[in-house]
């Protein structure tokens, strides 16, 4: 028997899939496709609530990253014919104020494991091998159950082996193709709204918009179903939770920010009942205040 260090991880994606599943397969149907699929829904929201200590992280260190930019640039212009130097006082600066460059892939890297020991249980699933904490019976259930036709082990260079091969492969294509878009809108929403222009990681990070998603691309051929589902949606709760950071506490000097703040204004102007001015409307003139009338005495309205 093989010696697998990650055989923990597969114990405990399988146990969340299993509780999910049980939840669920009562209001479904036990041996419903869609109560797999949206059990590794629920596995997915338990491992994003899981990782929001490492997200908080990432935004701490980019903030880092914004604040360094002055020293960064200095370093650059002042060793810029040595790139050799200029990356040991860069690496130094980092070191010194705790600052990690690739913090933007923490929750990416902190998630492969988990990937890696759910394509393993799914992959149990076709084979008919139970993996963690999944019975023989859980299996072959997982095994026969289906979505469109599709059951959640198919992929779409192996197709020919599931019932529906054609549905198998068009379901598989959606989903890749959905999977890529996600990541791609997911990089660029970081990029065009909350990343200055003069960010020395935007090089890295126009890289990156490009690169992941073309990896999924490729590698999305090779993964179940039920895999696409995961990626697909820890993407969209990537898209949702970076919307809400961008708008509410967006980096200093960026877009997100000059928008945050004119919301503010915005804001502030309709509680106080004002009215912003346009560009070219001159500020009005206070009014003069208005004289009372005074109080005359009973002679005095006599005479008048």
């Amino acid at each position: 028997m093989n010696f697998n260090p990650l055989s923990w991880l597969e114990v405990a994606v399988s146990w969340i899939l299993v509780q999910f599943h049980n939840l669920i397969g009562a209001q479904l149907g036990m041996a419903s496709g869609w109560s797999w699929i949206l059990s590794i829904v629920g596995l997915v929201i338990v491992i994003r609530i899981a990782l929001i200590p490492l997200f908080v992280r990432q935004i701490k260190s980019q903030r880092n990253m914004q604040i360094l930019q002055p020293k960064m640039k200095e370093i650059q212009t002042k060793y810029a014919g040595d790139r050799e130097r200029q990356s040991q006082e860069m690496m130094a600066l980092y070191k010194e104020t705790g600052t990690n460059p690739l913090s933007s892939c923490i929750p990416l890297l902190a998630q492969a494991p988990i990937f890696y020991a759910l394509f393993r249980v799914l992959q149990g699933i076709a084979m008919g091998i139970p993996y963690g904490v999944l019975t023989q019976e859980q299996v072959d259930q997982a095994h026969n159950a289906t979505i469109f036709g599709v059951p959640i082990y198919g992929v779409f260079m192996h197709a020919d082996v599931t019932p529906n091969p054609t549905a198998t492969r068009i379901l598989t294509l959606i989903l890749i193709i959905l999977m890529t878009l996600t990541t791609f809108t997911t990089q660029r929403q970081l990029m065009v709204k909350n990343m200055s222009r003069d960010n020395p990681m935007a090089q890295q990070q126009k890289i990156m918009l490009y690169v992941f998603p073309l990896f999924f691309a490729v590698t999305g051929i090779n993964f179940p179903v039920g895999v696409l589902v995961y990626w697909l949606t820890t993407n969209l709760w990537s898209m949702g939770q970076q919307f809400y950071v961008i708008r509410n506490n967006p980096q200093p000097g960026t877009p997100a920010y000059d928008a945050y703040e004119a919301r503010k204004s915005e804001k502030q102007l309709r509680k106080s009942g004002g009215v912003p001015l346009s560009v070219d409307e001159p500020e009005a003139a206070p009014a003069a205040p208005r004289e009372q009338p005074k109080k005359q005495s009973r002679s005095q309205r006599k005479k008048t």
